[in-house]
């Protein structure tokens, strides 16, 4: 209701440069045009005033708004997608054309409309004509126009008002996507219901994660050593085998291919994923352990981790068996999950990749939360799903803001799509896009409460890896994975998602979008 109310309030604003030239006619004109630009994140009293002035300047108030492609400065910025500048913008009596401006600076969208009047703000000028102002005044002045200053007493910062407190506006975002997509909540059911009966292969690095409950007794008095009672211990199958469980939990067909110890977390690990109905492929190694990451946890705080592992590369004779089972495996889809225990390296990713069957398709995740792993060893691959502190990793990179480094990302690892997994922040994909849709797009975190986070990247990947095999559409397989990963965020330990709750998450932002 509320997006069907916008749409005919104040869509009929939002025009092309050329639109809007013709509707307010060549110069000279009867009734004064002002043209203002800015990025327009967080509308703010500054920009509130900033407005008004320029309104009582002119008849006709066009204010255009930099893309989203353009803006590079703060970590989360865009953090209103242009769609929905544009619409708050618009819904603003005073104004009375946006205009979503597709180049880096105003120049040409100037030349085209012939502003009368060009308002920038006060600070612009405070220290010296800038070389982008002057650029912007030579445009006016080639066929008369002027630029005017507006009053800027005080000046505000988007950036600065984003980090203190970002707005909540991740269903408004959702919107403005569905809608750019032409997609609706009843196509995500329908992918949904479609995932069921998908092969899928996952090779990758079994972890055991368990939990070791204890209580406070205290401190030892001459040492500073801290004193606790075991209460319970909880073993979780983790790692590249979560990955199989979501996937299974889905309604897959899941062969899991991995290396693991000749010990007890063996036998549990596959035990729990026969019960499943996950066919294991495991390939026992002797001179190494099944990975455990043990969590000693004390009134809910995570005291200590004990990790028993060895990240020795695997022999010769366990690649020959993993390639073996690569090639021999009819599957739809090949994940690599790779959490650098051995089975992935500089080495091996390539007779691996060599190995998948042909016209598969192809996803890989590599992590690199307490090793080091590279997801640009994954080359041309259909879908790959880092975190920002992977891609860093990959690139050698701190200091780009989120979206050029998932550009150069994406280019560098000649991917099909790329989710770009930015924690509590949600999410951003890049694809290879047609001339009608964007090549990027955002989606907020759609957790209510974070119990445990760990291991919602793990749902995402299996989430989006058969929607985007079902729809072949990326933006229903971030937002199933994105509304994925919110469910497990909401889930204390690694359980695996099941379509019914994903369903249930639907349900409810869909409610919520529709008594906003």
């Amino acid at each position: 209701m509320m997006q069907e109310h916008t749409n005919f309030a104040f869509r009929h604003k939002v025009k092309t440069p050329t639109e809007v030239r013709e509707l307010i006619g060549p110069r000279p004109r009867e009734r004064k045009v002002i043209m203002c630009h800015g990025v327009f994140d967080i509308v703010h009293p500054g920009h509130l005033r900033h407005l008004i002035y320029a309104k009582s300047k002119g008849d006709v108030l066009v204010v255009s708004i930099t893309a989203d492609k353009h803006i590079t400065k703060g970590n989360t910025r865009p953090y209103v997608p242009e769609e929905l500048r544009a619409i708050n913008l618009a819904a603003f009596e005073m104004v009375d054309y946006v205009v979503i401006d597709q180049e880096a600076t105003p120049i040409a969208n100037i030349r085209t409309i012939q502003p009368d009047y060009f308002a920038k703000g006060y600070e612009y000028v405070k220290a010296g004509l800038n070389p982008k102002t002057a650029d912007e005044v030579a445009a006016l002045e080639s066929y008369g126009g002027e630029v005017l200053f507006t009053p800027g007493d005080i000046v505000y910062s988007s950036t600065q008002l984003i980090e203190l407190a970002p707005p909540a506006i991740g269903c408004e975002k959702l919107l403005m996507l569905m809608e750019g997509e032409g997609i609706g909540f009843s196509d995500l059911r329908d992918a949904l219901a479609r995932l069921e009966g998908r092969k899928v292969h996952v090779v990758g690095d079994t972890i055991v994660d368990s939990y070791t409950q204890c209580s406070m007794i205290g401190g030892m008095t001459k040492t500073p050593t801290m004193s606790v009672r075991y209460e319970e211990r909880q073993d979780y199958t983790g790692g590249a085998a979560i990955v199989a469980k979501h996937l299974r939990a889905a309604g897959a067909d899941v062969t899991f291919s991995t290396v693991m110890g000749d010990d007890a977390l063996r036998d549990h690990v596959l035990k729990d994923l026969e019960e499943q109905g996950i066919h294991c492929l495991p390939i026992i190694d002797p001179t190494r352990p099944t990975t455990n990451k043990n969590a000693i946890v004390v009134g809910g705080y995570r005291l200590l981790k004990i990790d028993t592992l060895d990240n020795r590369s695997i022999s010769e004779r366990i690649l020959r068996e993993l390639t073996a089972n690569l090639r021999d495996t009819p599957t739809d889809a090949v994940i690599f999950s790779d959490f650098r225990h051995g089975i992935f390296n500089r080495t091996t990713i390539p007779e691996l990749t060599a190995a998948i069957p042909s016209r598969c398709f192809r996803v890989a995740d590599s992590q690199v939360a307490s090793r080091w792993g590279n997801i640009l060893e994954f080359q041309g691959f259909d879908l790959i799903t880092p975190n920002e502190r992977e891609a860093r990793f990959a690139l050698g990179d701190q200091d780009s803001t989120i979206r050029p480094l998932g550009s150069e990302l994406y280019a560098r690892a000649n991917c099909k799509t790329l989710m770009l997994k930015m924690g509590d922040r949600g999410m951003i994909t890049f694809r290879n896009a047609s001339p009608e849709t964007r090549n990027f797009f955002t989606l907020e975190s759609f957790a209510d409460t974070a119990v445990d986070p760990v291991g919602a990247g793990d749902a995402l990947l299996a989430y989006a890896t058969l929607a985007l095999m079902v729809t072949d559409n990326e933006a229903i397989a971030s937002i199933l994975g994105a509304f994925a990963a919110s469910v497990e965020c909401e889930l204390d330990g690694n359980i695996p998602v099941t379509p019914q709750a994903v369903s249930r998450k639907i349900d409810a932002v869909e409610r919520e979008i529709q008594y906003r």
